[in-house]
């Protein structure tokens, strides 16, 4: 799992690109695309360094199980003794 430092790192890598890619012209309308692209990393990355999906994921998955109440935890226990789990 990357660090929060690491995405911010390339985060900013993104950015300086993005900054270099607004000035150049390129044929074929290439400039234009990579600008495009790299745009919308910058506001990706800016989303992810926000909202951690790691924890948006591990709430739902905390309360789907609580939904099948108490009798389902020894029941996944004992599928990962046996290796039944999956």
């Amino acid at each position: 799992m990357p660090k929060k430092n690491d995405l911010a790192a390339l985060r900013n890598m993104i950015y300086e690109a993005h900054d270099i890619l607004r000035t150049t012209i390129l044929p074929d309308g290439r400039s234009e695309r990579a600008y495009e692209l790299l745009t919308a990393a910058i506001h990706l990355s800016d989303e992810l360094l926000e909202n951690s999906p790691a924890a948006t994921l591990g709430r739902k998955g905390g309360k789907e199980t609580a939904k099948r109440g108490p009798g389902y935890f020894p029941k996944i226990a004992a599928m990962r003794k046996e290796n039944k789990g999956g």
